[in-house]
């Protein structure tokens, strides 16, 4: 069974750091496609960053672009999102999602099939 577990929320000023980790057990996950997620009261879930396992190639949302990066550790079969000079509109719950079609990138909620239960990440003004 899949799992995947998110942890590094949390409250922080504005241009501030904050390290999420998304843990993942019950599978081998070199081939999978993971990302990151968020959703703001009242709004969608929306991409935010991720990463092909398989080539460590990673994709970012333009808004976030410059200040967040993402990697992963095969060894540990976890994903890491580093994000550095964050803003009041980045508050959000962040989800980290995986999916073993993984031929193609793709930034939809849909194309993901399992989901961390998300994590807090809160920036004051």
């Amino acid at each position: 069974q899949v799992q995947l577990v998110e942890s590094g929320g949390g409250l922080v000023q504005a241009g501030g750091s904050l390290r999420l980790s998304c843990a993942a057990s019950g599978r081998t996950f070199s081939n999978y496609n993971m990302g990151w997620f968020r959703q703001a009261p009242g709004k969608e879930r929306e991409f935010v960053a991720g990463i092909k396992m398989s080539a460590s190639s990673t994709y970012f949302a333009d808004s976030v672009k410059g200040r967040f990066t993402v990697s992963g550790d095969n060894a540990k079969n976890t994903v890491y999102l580093q994000m550095n000079s964050l803003k009041p509109e980045d508050t959000a719950v962040y989800y980290c999602a995986a999916t073993a079609r993984a031929s193609l990138w793709s930034v939809y909620p849909r194309s993901f099939d399992y989901w961390g239960q998300g994590t807090q990440v809160t920036v004051s003004s």
